[in-house]
């Protein structure tokens, strides 16, 4: 939005803006902030930074915690949910030192500019372009407790079809039967449609919104296609503006992947695609699919990943009670075209060269994307690089229901993981590909996964409502 700090300024004055808001975030992807008056930003502030303690944010130790944080002018923004007019700025974390500082390796945006950089120096392409889709629930009420005697939680959501005999007026939604209803049905469509304006109004171009599958209050919301560390400051500003919006409206969001039991659940399907030189780097039209070699082997690198690239883009327990069969979910490694249970979906509705691609279907919005994007296009860049062909390694291209096969034929295929502390266990013995080009730091690594195995033990020792119902009359 702005070049430098004279032009800040002029827009502080200009607009009246009395705060500037510095929004950082955390190892998990969700915005911390630390806000200054604007009368005190100046060129110097973006010079120094602000000091921060990056142990609270889950990535320093705690005798080596004090970092300092950089301003990107270009993310700025006069943010729509403070009552006192803000200006709101992202950037990076910097370790301080004399006589200058230097990027913070662990910072999550970090990492995700040097796997930008790293695509650059293997001359492979030189921009990665991605389109993920925001699916999320818009709920009514949404509670939860969890105590020695209770442990409970519920959720509800007016057009349900679990409210037909209380809602009064008729007008539910049959189970799974929301998909793209109208109105007098779709009641969040003044919500939803704001969501989309500031959205937009925050530089973030969007293709559609839409009710989504699921009757108990799914939607979606689709931004068009940007380049790869931009998108994953929109994917985080998207979910800040999709939850405050909700707010405002007397709703709560959450993209949580599977909060209501047999309804389906909300992904984060990432689309993406290569540029060089301006030209697309997956197009071919002898290809399968009219896909190149290039993209082939980029599949092949996603595909033989896979188990590892979960922990980073379905890094909660709950994401794996989405990746079941039943609910468009992909639980097969493997690929194809319009094929929505297989890992990775090549749009047949995709005609021209410049927008040929394919989508990753298991992520999910409870990852930190500037982790989740820049692991997954490591993996892509290490098919590539060393070729390996999704057809050759049998995973596809599958033109079938996966979900249908004979129980003999779904053994010979390769599945994700099913729990967290699978994926865990996979990224542990496979994340040298994280590491080329010095894009992932190994301690960071091995830090993420000692503080998502500790959150498994815990997560594990919660009874839950259906071990009650399984095991109480034991």
């Amino acid at each position: 939005m702005f070049k430098n700090a004279a032009e800040v300024i002029q827009f502080i004055q200009e607009n009246g803006i009395q705060m500037v808001d510095f929004k950082m975030v955390d190892i998990g992807g969700t915005f911390r902030h630390v806000t200054i008056p604007a009368s005190r930003f100046s060129e110097k502030v973006l010079e120094d930074g602000i000091g921060f303690d990056a142990s609270n944010y889950g990535y320093a130790v705690v005798e080596k915690s004090d970092m300092v944080f950089i301003p990107d002018l270009s993310t700025a923004m006069a943010d729509p949910f403070c009552g006192v007019p803000t200006l709101s700025i992202s950037g990076n974390a910097m370790i301080i030192g004399y006589p200058d500082n230097r990027p913070l390796p662990q910072y999550p945006r970090n990492i995700a500019l040097a796997a930008s950089q790293y695509l650059k120096d293997t001359g492979i392409a030189d921009t990665m372009l991605i389109l993920p889709e925001f699916e999320f629930y818009l709920f009514d009420e949404a509670g939860w407790k969890l105590e020695g005697k209770r442990q409970e939680a519920h959720v509800d959501f007016a057009r349900a079809h679990w409210n037909s005999e209380t809602e009064g007026t008729g007008n539910v939604v049959p189970l799974q039967k929301h998909y793209h209803v109208a109105k007098p049905y779709d009641t969040s469509y003044e919500c939803r449609s704001e969501m989309v304006l500031r959205i937009e109004e925050a530089g973030i171009p969007v293709n559609y919104h839409h009710p989504e599958v699921s009757a108990g209050g799914q939607f979606e919301i689709e931004p068009l296609l940007g380049e790869m560390v931009k998108m994953a400051d929109a994917t985080v500003m998207i979910k800040y503006i999709i939850k405050n919006t909700a707010q405002k409206y007397g709703k709560c969001a959450t993209f949580m992947p599977k909060p209501v039991y047999g309804e389906a659940g909300s992904g984060m399907h990432v689309h993406m695609l290569l540029m060089k030189d301006g030209k697309p780097v997956f197009s071919d039209d002898e290809g399968y699919a009219h896909l190149s070699q290039t993209a082939h082997y980029f599949m092949g690198g996603l595909l033989k990943h896979i188990d590892s690239l979960c922990a980073l883009t379905n890094p909660s327990t709950n994401s794996y009670k989405r990746l079941i069969p039943g609910f468009e979910a992909p639980v097969t490694a493997g690929y194809a075209t319009s094929n929505r249970s297989a890992v990775i979906r090549i749009p047949a509705y995709v005609k021209t060269p410049d927008m040929r691609r394919f989508e990753l279907r298991n992520p999910d919005a409870t990852c930190n994307p500037y982790l989740a994007y820049a692991a997954i296009l490591m993996a892509g860049l290490d098919g590539v690089k060393n070729q390996i062909d999704p057809h050759e390694n049998g995973w596809g291209p599958f033109d079938m229901n996966l979900y249908n096969l004979p129980d003999e034929e779904k053994a010979k295929l390769k599945s994700l993981p099913v729990s967290l502390d699978r994926a865990l266990d996979a990224l542990e013995k496979d994340h040298d590909y994280l590491m080329a080009g010095g894009v992932f730091p190994e301690d960071m690594i091995r830090s993420y996964i000692r503080s998502k195995r500790l959150e498994c033990a815990e997560m594990s020792k919660i009874p839950t409502v259906p071990e009650f119902d399984r095991y109480f009359n034991c």
